[in-house]
């Protein structure tokens, strides 16, 4: 069997510009590892196509002409993924098309019902690597489609039938992902440094009423085992020669322990000037100074921080539990081991008002975060804090999910309507955080972009915006940045 899986151009340019950082999708990287020999497999991140995915897919897919296409989204993606799913289908008729990723977990039995998801013959649910693996075995008629968990399919007559969830995988037993010349885009970047993606364990046993993960693996936390997280560093770091590496745990450090005798084995190692990027709990960081500091001695040099709110009462709707202080805490520590810090910040709570943004600005300053990652808050399907809003009359959006990315207010509060939230949350960022000023560790992290920034852009766009502001006004500016927004995950091709 001939294999494409397809990663969507969307991107979520929360943080910095949309160009700025292209990561490889590690989800479709091991579904292709794990294939049986025997098929062909070639991987697509179209977020490195982004200015011509319509005319890319074309003609790369009429040349491989393949058995199968497997199309991976998030849920704001899955407009995207549709309409690349018709053009295939108009393409290659034959061809079968097979999505998986969060929304089609979340979402099956929903998208199922869809007319617009005629083009999709399958579904895969939750993690994916057997799941797919024993499906392409199906379509080579070596498996029956029907006795495979975790996957739903297209009968004769058009309705879908879902077969009952697997089991969790043995993480021992799946293969490295695939980076080899099977990848057919390249590229991959954070600023002005190459960058790969790692998994150290799967799942969070957290409670966070926001998130999707328990959806994927249930409220269960797996580790890989090290010999095979090393195995995967030796790949990125002697075969790609790639030295910033991204690790895409919903929340490594669940286990102090483990993650202190990962980071003895990485330095043990020796490898030269390879840096990691992780997420972590703002509780865990603040508890384990040893493991802080272990991380800071293995290559952690930046740490996205799910600090959410500076509210309590916010933090107990999110079942976050109080961790304002920990927070303080753990960015303290790891500024301490020269650790840079992200800090997530979540607006948009029920009883939120306009001085409680303000409050939460003034919290990243206070505790003196790198920089932020303010989001505010989605309903994604299937959270709990979805039907808490919706019992509320609070989602003003429950449907169109392509906004549905953190950028945009599909809520209100009870004060604020979703227009008014919107600004707030974005004139704030401007007046409270001001022009980035790059700390000591991200300046020695990025000595080459930080100085274009520094004495380069943030001059030119002090003037230009300056100019701007005093012309139209913050509203004005406002404007332009949500018309530009937008823009940004609109395809041309693919409307025609």
């Amino acid at each position: 069997m001939k294999v494409v899986l397809i990663s969507m151009p969307d991107v979520a340019a929360v943080i910095m510009h949309e160009a700025a950082f292209h990561m490889p999708n590690l989800g479709i990287a091991s579904l292709a590892a794990n294939v049986d020999e025997g098929h062909d497999v070639c991987l697509i991140d179209l977020i490195r196509k982004r200015r011509k995915v319509r005319s890319y897919l074309n003609r790369t897919l009429l040349k491989l002409r393949p058995d199968v296409v497997g199309l991976s989204s998030m849920t704001w993606q899955f407009g995207t993924c549709l309409k690349i799913a018709r053009l295939i289908k108009n393409w290659l008729p034959q061809t079968r098309i097979v999505i998986g990723g969060y929304h089609a977990t979340l979402m099956y039995e929903e998208i199922g019902h869809q007319p617009e998801a005629g083009p999709i013959d399958f579904m895969v649910r939750g993690e994916g690597e057997e799941c797919f693996r024993r499906l392409v075995n199906a379509l080579a008629g070596q498996d029956d489609i029907a006795q495979i968990p975790s996957l739903s399919y297209r009968r004769a007559d058009g309705t879908f039938v879902h077969n009952e969830r697997g089991e969790l995988l043995d993480l021992s037993r799946l293969k490295l992902p695939i980076r080899d010349k099977r990848r057919l885009t390249w590229g991959y970047h954070i600023m002005d440094r190459s960058v790969e993606v790692i998994e150290t364990s799967r799942g969070c046993t957290r409670t966070c009423n926001f998130c999707s993960i328990r959806h994927m693996y249930g409220q269960s936390f797996r580790p890989f085992p090290i010999e095979r997280i090393l195995a995967d560093i030796d790949d990125i770091y002697h075969n790609k020669r790639c030295r910033w590496i991204f690790v895409s745990d919903d929340n490594m450090v669940l286990a102090p322990p483990r993650v202190i005798e990962l980071c003895q084995a990485i330095i043990a190692r020796g490898y030269k000037g390879l840096h990691f990027v992780v997420q972590a709990d703002c509780v865990t960081m603040s508890r384990n100074e040893a493991m802080v500091a272990m991380m800071a001695r293995a290559g952690f040099q930046t740490v996205f921080l799910g600090i959410e709110n500076a509210s309590s009462k916010n933090l107990k709707t999110a079942h976050k539990g109080d961790i304002v202080g920990a927070s303080r805490q753990a960015v303290a520590l790891c500024h301490k081991y020269g650790i840079m810090v992200v800090g997530g910040m979540i607006f948009g709570f029920p009883d939120d008002e306009e001085q409680d943004i303000i409050e939460n600005y003034r919290f990243l300053r206070e505790i003196d975060a790198d920089t932020s990652y303010c989001q505010i808050m989605t309903p994604y399907p299937k959270t709990g804090i979805r039907q808490q809003l919706l019992d509320q009359g609070l989602v003003t959006n429950p449907d169109d999910f392509s906004t549905y990315n953190g950028i945009w207010a599909n809520v209100r509060t009870h004060h604020l309507d979703s227009d008014t939230l919107q600004y707030l949350v974005w004139y704030h960022r401007q007046k409270i955080m001001g022009w980035w000023q790059p700390s000591r560790q991200v300046r020695a992290q990025g000595p080459v972009w930080t100085g274009i920034w520094l004495y380069f852009f943030r001059p030119f766009l002090k003037i230009v915006l300056g100019r701007r502001l005093q012309r139209i006004g913050w509203r004005g500016r406002y404007d332009k940045d949500i018309a530009r927004l937008k823009n940004v995950n609109r395809f041309a091709e693919l409307e025609s």
